[in-house]
């Protein structure tokens, strides 16, 4: 192995591993300790002001209908969204934040604010250039990733 993938493999980790332990310690020290991260990405789903359908969620999120349902029946009742039915057509099942919804989103919204600001602060336009560059072949890879495990 050479030292240019040794230390990527390394940043990567300590990336990933970093940004949850983050989240979590900022939601653990806050008023809104009783919602996972798993839930914070859910609530980032359904977006603040929006009413999502189900559907559109889960497909959002790559999870099943069954695996969304489950997360927002507890939504509902830790009082972070609410569930229901489209006035236009009774069988679509409609979600949005509560207050307490849109305050877990507007401080994980913040967050992502702050990281990126630090990211590319000091960076020249070439810079920034390589950067997207590199992160959408990291994305696409996950992308890949992703579609082969749907397919199994």
């Amino acid at each position: 192995m050479n030292k240019t993938y040794m230390v990527l493999n390394q940043l990567l980790v300590d990336i990933f591993n970093d940004i949850l332990l983050i989240e979590q310690n900022a939601l653990k020290n806050s008023d809104l300790s009783d919602v996972s991260i798993t839930e914070v990405h859910a609530i980032e789903a359904i977006g603040k002001g929006n009413e999502r359908t189900m559907g559109e969620v889960a497909q959002d999120l790559k999870v099943t209908m069954g695996t969304l349902t489950i997360m927002v029946d507890k939504l509902v009742k830790k009082g972070y969204v609410e569930r229901f039915r489209s006035e236009v057509d009774r069988r679509v099942v409609l979600v949005r934040l509560t207050k307490k919804g849109e305050l877990v989103f507007k401080i994980h919204e913040r967050f992502h604010h702050e990281m990126i600001r630090s990211i590319i602060e000091g960076l020249s336009e070439e810079e920034e250039k390589i950067l997207i560059n590199s992160l959408e072949k990291l994305k696409e890879f996950f992308r890949k990733k992703y579609n082969l495990i749907r397919k199994e």
